[in-house]
This record gives C-alpha cells, structure tokens and sequence, in this order.
C-alpha cells in the first residue's frame, strides 16, 4: 500500500504558515449560517433574512412534501413546520441580547422540536432558529428587573449562551414561554417522546440499510482462514455492549470465549476491526482486564491474544496498545481492572499512549467555550487557547491513531487496543487509524461504515454522552468524546485536502444532529437498545438526509487513491482550532464568500470538464479508427488513447 505524509511532509507550507490567530482564521473558515443562504430549508425565511442573521442555527435543509409551500413572504413570522411538529407556545415582544448586534425585539416561537426567534425592526430581518435537542440548561436569571422584564438564558451543546428576556407575566397562571421550552428541550426528563420518533419525513434512501456487519466483513475478506464470524453474541448475553456479529480468530471455540469475556470489563472481549489486505495485520478492539490489586490471570485471554497474533504470519510479535496513562491504568486495580503484564502474554508489547479520561475532556471543552464565545481576547489569544489543552489532547489522540496505523503498515503487526471500558478513547483510536489505514473509510459512504460499525455497533454510549432530551446537565457521564473524534478527523482533511471525499460541511452537519434528536442516528447507547426501541423502525436516519443530497457534502478536490495510507503530521503547531466549528457564531470568522457555495460551483465546473475530456477521448478513438482504415496495408503508428482524469 502506498504511503502518504502530509502536504507540511511533502514539501508544502500550507499548514504550518497557519497559526490559529483570530485575524488570520476569519479566512480559513465558513460557518453554517452563511452557508444557510444557498439552502433551501422549510421554513419560513426569507433568503435576505438568512443572510442577514448573526446567529441562525443549522437548518435541515430537507424539501419538503409536495403540500408544504414554502413561505418566501418576509412578514410571515411563523417558521414552516416540519412533519408532526406543532407549535406549543408563542410569545411577542420578547428581547434577544445577541453577543454580535446587540438586543433585538422580536416573536418567539416553541415547537415540540425548536426555538423559533425572529425580530422584524432590521431590514432584512433576524432570525435565529435552535434546535431544543442543543439546549444543555435554561436559567432563569435573577427577579423581574424595574422594568418588569424577566431573564432566561439557555447555555447550549453547540458552544453558544442564549439570553432572553420578556415582560413580567400579567396573568400569573400563565407560564412563561421559557418554563414550555423547559418541557420540550428535555423530554425524557418530562416523561415526553423525543422528536425523531414523531419526525417521518421521508426520503428517496432509506440510510438505515447503509450498514450491514456481514457485508462489512466480506469487503475486507473475513471470513477467511484465520478468521471467522461468530454469532456467540447473537442474543446479547455475552457482552450488552457489543453488536450482535463478532469477527474472531478461527482457532478459538464459542464457549472458550465466553471464558475471555468474563475476565474482560463489562465481558468487552478482543474481536476484529479491521484487516490489512495484504499483511494480514489487525486491529483488535477490547476492554481492560479484570486484573486486580491481586494480579489476577487468565490463560484462556493469553491463549486468545496469543491466537490475534498467529493469524498474521508476518510477524511474531503483539502490540497492546492501552489508551491510558499508566498512573490511570494501575489505579484501576484498585478497581478490580488494569492491564496486561507482559510476563503473562509472551511477545506482547504494551505501550501507554497518556489520553485521559472523559472528566478531562469535558472540562477542556468547557474552558475552551469559555475562550471562544462570544467573544475574542485579541491580545491573549494563544494564551488562552493553550490553558485549555484541546489541541493537546487532539495531538495525543491522532498521535496514537498514528502508532497504530504505522504498525500495523509499516512493522506487519497485528494490535489490540483498549482503554478502561473500550467504548470512549478505544473507539477514537481504533476509528482514526482506520481512517488512515483504509481509503474506502474516507468516502461518505464509507465514513458513515465506520461510524455504524466503530462507534454505534460497538456501543458508544450517545446518550450518557450527550445527553439527548435529560435536564441533568451536570451528569458525570457527559464527554465530548465524539466532538474529539469529528475534530480529529477535520485535522486530518485539513492536511490531506484531496483524500477525503467528504467536505467540512458534512462533519458539521453530523456533529449538529449529534444533538438535534431529528434523526435516531445517535440515540441510544448500544445496538441492543436500539434493537429494543425499535429505533430503524421509528425513526429516520441522519445518513437517508445526507445521501439524499450528496452534492452538498462533496469535496471537489477529491481523487480517489485507492490503497493509499495517510500519515499525518502531529505536532502541535501542525494542528489548528476547527473555527468552521467552534468559532462559526461569530460574525467576524466568517469568510467573506462561503466556502460551500464555491465547492458546488467547482463541482459544477469539474464534472463540466470530465465531460469534455471523455468527448475529446472518444474523438481520438474514432480518429485513429479511421485513419487505420484508410491507410490499411500501409505502415502505420498506432495511437493510444490518453487516459485522463479531472
């Protein structure tokens, strides 16, 4: 397989002439809201009324059913529903205190899906439209003020605060429209159905079919000799946790792992991820063993990784890669966990790759909200981005990915990775070498395998995570871990421009319905869950949206190189802040032509000028045809077709 480094490794200082100043990012980003303008969303806006909102939440740019119009009229201020959404409250003469304008007097409207605000006194007209699944809490601030308004505001998953205000209730049964929105932004905690079981709108793909374990599974050649498919997990009694199809070493009989289940955290036991083509090294996945303060063994889990590493002859060595600083993985023993002694696994190597725990990450992403929004200390910028140690934890996270890839391609070892429970740091590990290791995973189709498979499948628990529909927003189990993973992905677009067929739009668009409970994608916290919620059956899924529409997530530098690995640069200066994500809210980030509006037009042009390149090929062809039988009997030089790619 070839070997790709970075455009930094190749040559080019298009990365590192970056640095991630407030100025000098303004140019390297787009943000949602200018890139609402080109949509075309149902609801009712106007398109100068896009353009003109500092603040407009993603929209879900579906077409709507051929009876829903479209209402393009500027003083209609309802926004149009979508299937089964219906209006709760409505409340006028309510002020919004946007952090980029200032206050604005406008009509709040709550669905049972969103927050709908729009303030007529500016030509065009304001908008903001937020998804209630974003919502993490709503304040009341303080008593009624002198003027006998009252103050809410709603801290958001997606980096904003949101401040309301509106006049002292006069009738005080009412209650305010804040105290519905509270009802609706967290159904669960309401006893309430979360909006993507009532959502059907329909699609010409259904994306549930985008995932099939066994399919998966043939494209990378398993079942093979080595390796076989087992349904020991069929009904879920072995591991809660896993997906009900398991890819292991051929040599190990069903009721022998059920013996390697019980000794591994939450029976999380060493199955298949991913196979190289050609060295037969993979990529394990697992969770800690129950070790123990007493050092505890099992010869049958030393037996099983022994068999990991015999199924690839090219090499007589395991690596066992443990997520965990050291310090974190021996203090699990007191816990009953704690990793492999490599006198009791021969050949093994264990190597610690320092990430920390989900407590650390989400306090990061608090620290680096408080520097992002709403806005900019200009003079202390790098400073401040450094104390909150994101782009630190990104390093170390794409750094093991990297470990991981380059052993398995350049050193033809098989690895086993895991980290305490293996459904946080494991799966951004496995996923991101992966990434690098496969191009099949760089297409859109592909990445969505990869999340169905590494992420869904293998029980990322979405919703302790993030929390769909539950007021508790001090939850312990809250983590951006996914948010880390997207985030890295982008880091690696960001220096491999042509080998990603997916642009930064479509890592946008996952991470706002990782949130905004439309879609049934991320709901739930394992396969079995969403087996027993009948999830496929109930809801839609975020992948029927985006293939519906894929000429909107396309990248237009794409070129399909297949068997090529990635390895990118990791050092901290050679990473940025994702501002198209982060930053996208402030105004003053934003490009001054949307990046996504000139991707559709060098789509356009691209497939503009493949067509004429394959009629000047069929011209050549028909020449040389020709010619050849004009002068038949006579010398002649052949000509060969050219054989070009735009």
């Amino acid at each position: 397989m070839e070997k790709s480094g970075s455009i930094d490794s190749l040559g080019s200082k298009h990365s590192s002439s970056r640095q991630p100043s407030v100025d000098s990012l303004s140019s390297t980003s787009t943000s949602r809201s200018d890139r609402s303008a080109q949509a075309k969303p149902p609801f009712a806006m106007s398109s100068e009324s896009v353009a003109a909102s500092a603040e407009l939440s993603p929209e879900f740019r579906v077409k709507p059913k051929p009876a829903a119009k479209v209402l393009r009229d500027s003083d209609k201020e309802e926004p149009q529903l979508l299937p089964n959404e219906t209006v709760q409250d409505m409340a006028q003469d309510v002020t919004y205190f946007c952090p980029f304008i200032g206050a604005l007097r406008g009509t709040v409207i709550v669905t049972n899906y969103r927050l709908f605000f729009r303030c007529m006194d500016r030509e065009p007209s304001f908008v903001l439209d937020l998804p209630l699944g974003v919502v993490s809490r709503v304040e009341k601030i303080g008593s009624a003020s002198n003027r006998g308004d009252v103050s809410y505001g709603l801290v958001c998953k997606d980096m904003r605060n949101l401040r309301f205000a509106h006049k002292q209730m006069e009738d005080t049964l009412r209650k305010s429209i804040f105290e519905v929105l509270v009802k609706f932004a967290f159904p669960v905690s309401n006893g309430l159905q979360i909006y993507a079981y009532e959502y059907g709108q329909v699609f010409p793909e259904n994306g549930w079919k985008v995932y099939d374990a066994l399919s998966e599974y043939k494209r990378q050649g398993i079942p093979n000799e080595s390796w076989r498919i087992t349904k020991v997990n069929d009904h879920y009694e072995v591991c809660d946790t896993y997906p009900s199809t398991l890819a292991v070493p051929v040599n190990i009989p069903d009721e022998e792992l059920k013996r390697v289940a019980a000794y591994r955290a939450k029976g999380r036991m060493p199955v298949l991820s991913w196979i190289h083509p050609e060295s037969q090294a993979t990529v394990a996945r697992c969770s800690q063993p129950m070790v123990g303060v007493n050092g505890k063994r099992s010869k049958e889990d030393e037996k099983y990784l022994q068999a990991i590493m015999d199924a690839n002859a090219q090499s007589h060595k395991l690596f066992i890669f443990d997520a965990r600083p050291s310090v974190n993985a021996a203090a699990n023993k007191m816990k009953g966990g704690g990793y492999e002694s490599e006198d009791a696994y021969q050949n093994a190597e264990l190597v610690f790759l320092d990430i920390h725990n989900i407590h650390v990450m989400r306090e990061s992403l608090r620290k680096l909200k408080d520097v992002v929004y709403p806005n900019i200390e200009d003079s202390h910028w790098l400073s401040n981005l450094e104390s909150t140690h994101w782009l630190e934890h990104i390093k170390l996270i794409l750094a093991g990915a990297l470990r991981i890839a380059d052993k398995v391609e350049s050193g033809k070892t098989s690895v086993v990775v895991h980290c305490s429970d293996g459904w946080d740091r494991t799966g951004q590990l496995t996923s991101l070498a992966m990434l690098m290791l496969d191009s099949y995973y760089r297409t859109v189709r592909g990445f969505e395998v990869l999340l169905e498979k590494e992420w869904l499948s293998f029980g990322h628990r979405f919703q302790l995570r993030v929390g769909h529909g539950d007021k508790n927003h001090t939850d312990a189990d809250r983590s951006p871990v996914f948010i880390q993973f997207i985030d890295c992905v982008w880091q690696l677009t960001r220096q491999f421009p042509a080998a990603f067929e997916f642009n930064e739009y479509f890592l946008v668009t996952i991470l706002d319905h990782l949130y905004s409970c439309l879609f049934g994608t991320f709901l739930c916290n394992s396969e079995q869950q969403r087996l027993k919620e009948e999830i496929p059956k109930r809801t839609v899924s975020l992948w029927s949206y985006i293939n519906s529409q894929l000429e909107e997530f396309t990248n237009p530098l794409y070129v399909n190189y297949s068997n090529h690995v990635l390895f990118p640069v990791v050092g901290l200066r050679h990473l940025e802040l994702w501002v198209g994500y982060y930053i996208r809210w402030n105004p003053r980030m934003r490009p001054q032509e949307p990046v996504h509006q000139r991707h559709k037009e060098l789509l356009a042009k691209r497939a503009e000028l493949q067509k004429r390149v394959d009629e000047l090929q069929r011209e050549v062809t028909n020449r040389s045809a020709s010619s050849s039988s004009e002068r038949a009997g006579s010398p002649t030089r052949s000509i060969t077709p050219v054989q070009t790619f735009v």
